[in-house]
């Protein structure tokens, strides 16, 4: 299984869209981690969004198409219309749901 995500830094007002087949919870933990990197500069990333693939050619094509629209509005939209959807890999500690 994997995942197309969107991460989102309120410090910076930046999205971060990447995908992983690891769980969401070590993807989180690397990008918080000290590293050089895009979202090294700040603490505060949650994840936003993330959608399940079977497979890693098909998460990539996904992130491939969120990057495609250079938009914060569209990012945004796609937050607000998936909202509901809980995942178990999310972290209370980021304030999003766990079951």
């Amino acid at each position: 299984m994997c995942f197309t995500y969107i991460l989102y830094s309120e410090s910076l007002d930046k999205f971060y869209i990447g995908h992983t087949c690891e769980s969401l919870d070590e993807r989180l933990r690397k990008h918080l981690s000290d590293h050089k990197g895009y979202t090294s500069k700040v603490k505060d990333w949650k994840i936003i969004y993330s959608e399940i693939f079977e497979n890693k050619s098909d998460a990539y094509k996904k992130e491939l198409e969120i990057k495609s629209w250079k938009s914060k509005t569209k990012i945004k939209k796609i937050n607000r219309k998936f909202s509901w959807i809980e995942h178990s890999d999310f972290l209370n500690r980021n304030g999003l749901n766990s079951k």
